[in-house]
């Protein structure tokens, strides 16, 4: 640790101590813990299902992912905003659908936040957890599938993660994804412990059938939490398939 400050050492040495008893306390853990697994695990593209205004596509970048990002957002406005963040990358492209279960077109509830839009009707301990998640409107969006866009844009599975952030409409678009969903490198999905929605499934169901697929529990990121109870409601979890520990 020479040259360090001993302010420095000492922050350097509690990590070593932390991670050794099995904490993680970097903030770079993003890097370390998913982009790094993607690297080992060949993945060189990221499906982002639900980019509302690219903030997964941000962070992928800030971690030093270089691979292409091909980010799928419904919303007229938050796709605007999307598209403009990318335009300067590249290696980033974006399509405005919704991901579903069929090709067509596919009302969307618009969340005054933006993030908390969804297909499905939301219930009251979202709004209660969230006020700002309450529905001002409606918009009517066309819609694709995985496997469709897969087709369309060449995309590779086993070299992708399929990030999926679709308030609660999760089993749709994994439903639109049957030829291709198996394939898939890793995965990333938004998993919820409580009913935000209506007729959404809940995470026991989801990890259940994606380890079904051959795919692993990695990661989890904390998410969405009721600010009054403190009970986490939504997780990300990273799966990644067939690499080892």
């Amino acid at each position: 640790m020479a040259g360090l400050s001993k302010s420095a050492q000492a922050a350097t040495l509690l990590r070593i101590l932390a991670n050794r008893a099995g904490y993680d306390i970097s903030r770079d853990h993003f890097r370390h813990r998913v982009v790094y697994a993607l690297e080992q695990a060949g993945v060189d593209c990221v499906l982002d299902i639900g980019a509302n205004v690219g903030q997964f596509g941000v962070q992928l970048r800030r971690a030093g992912f270089r691979g292409h990002i091909h980010s799928v957002e419904p919303l007229r406005h938050a796709f605007a905003q999307l598209e403009h963040r990318g335009a300067s990358d590249a290696r980033w492209s974006a399509q405005r659908a919704a991901a579903s279960d069929t090709v067509g077109t596919v009302d969307i509830n618009v969340a005054e936040n933006s993030v908390s839009s969804s297909v499905l009707p939301m219930l009251d301990r979202h709004r209660q957890a969230a006020p700002t998640a309450g529905y001002i409107g409606t918009e009517q969006v066309p819609c694709t599938t995985v496997d469709a866009i897969v087709a369309a844009y060449e995309l590779r599975p086993e070299r992708t993660m399929l990030k999926i952030d679709v308030q609660g409409y999760e089993q749709a678009v994994l439903d639109g994804a049957q030829r291709t969903l198996s394939e898939f490198g890793a995965v990333r999905m938004e998993l919820s412990l409580a009913e935000l929605y209506e007729g959404q499934k809940l995470m026991p169901d989801m990890v259940q059938y994606l380890v079904s697929l051959g795919l692993e529990l990695w990661h989890i990121e904390p998410g969405f939490s009721d600010p009054v109870s403190g009970r986490l409601l939504q997780f990300d979890g990273v799966f990644i398939r067939a690499i080892s520990a």
